[in-house]
């Protein structure tokens, strides 16, 4: 069974993904998908990692009204990463974190349990803080507001659907109230159940 996993900023979604793949025995995705784009395109990974997430508003308005002129290097980019991550599917089960996986996945035909991960602020914040090394609560509050808008603009721009929307997953945990130890339990009892149906 192939796990994708959405998350918002700081709920955790690094942490139990890889932690769904040791307990299920598969491989985990993630940075590896960025790794391999930058190797097949040539381009810088920096560059990759600037664009990945970070489709902004106005580059969004840009593109609207001056097609032509727009370099469309986030188009060649997530076409790379397509293809990339068609080809870790095709080897098997895994868990793949981000990357519009859960759609790709499925306009390709590709059976998949789509789980969507957050939190509340208090909860997240505790991460963030930790994740950018800081207890400024401007600091921290700016970060979960940047990286957020970031996701769902990204997500929404590519993929045509709401960000965030449950009935775009088959399942969405609050990390915060239920803990991840019992979310990696929940995705991998519906990962175990959802392949036995497939059987």
């Amino acid at each position: 069974m192939i796990i994708t996993i959405s998350r918002e900023y700081g709920a955790g979604g690094h942490s139990i993904g890889k932690s769904v793949a040791k307990e299920l025995g598969v491989e985990f995705y993630d940075r590896d998908i960025i790794r391999a784009t930058v190797k097949e395109s040539g381009v810088e990974t920096p560059e990759v990692e600037r664009v990945e997430e970070e489709l902004t508003r106005s580059q969004i308005f840009w593109r609207a009204i001056s097609p032509n002129g727009y370099i469309d290097l986030q188009d060649n980019i997530r076409a790379i990463e397509k293809s990339v991550m068609l080809e870790l599917a095709a080897k098997g089960s895994c868990v793949i974190l981000g990357r519009c996986a859960d759609v790709i996945l499925a306009q390709a035909g590709i059976p998949c349990l789509n789980v969507f991960l957050y939190a509340d602020d208090v909860h997240r914040a505790v991460r963030v803080s930790q994740l950018i090394d800081s207890k400024n609560p401007n600091e921290i509050q700016k970060a979960m507001k940047k990286h957020d808008l970031a996701r769902q603009t990204f997500y929404e721009q590519f993929t045509g659907q709401r960000w965030g929307d449950s009935r775009n997953y088959n399942l969405s945990l609050d990390t915060g109230f239920l803990g991840y130890d019992a979310c990696v339990k929940m995705i991998c009892d519906a990962a175990r159940g959802a392949e036995a149906l497939q059987a």
